[in-house]
């Protein structure tokens, strides 16, 4: 009796999303949720409500929205940067 071997045993989850073709844009939604979830946590930590993160950033509500939505990939590098900015941080951006 013989077994059909699987392909994918001993490959990696990385190496899969490059076989597919999706590792950029699962790597690019990952690292802006982890961005967001850390200017969540210091504008907890020093008590800055959206409304004024917005003044901060001299931006819409609606933009604080969407920079802290895990799930909303628009935000660009320059409101990253501003949304930093404003929590007393920066953004720190590098190639590896």
């Amino acid at each position: 009796m013989s077994r059909k071997s699987n392909p994918h045993v001993g490959s990696t989850f990385e190496s899969w999303l490059d076989d597919e073709g999706f590792r950029e844009s699962v790597t690019a939604a990952a690292v802006k949720e982890v961005i967001a979830a850390q200017i969540a946590l210091e504008m907890k930590k020093k008590r800055i409500s959206k409304v004024r993160m917005a003044e901060l950033m001299q931006t819409s509500r609606a933009q604080v929205d969407r920079l802290l939505d895990p799930g909303n990939e628009s935000a660009t590098l320059e409101t990253l940067m501003r949304a930093a900015n404003a929590v007393g941080r920066r953004l720190k951006v590098e190639l590896a």
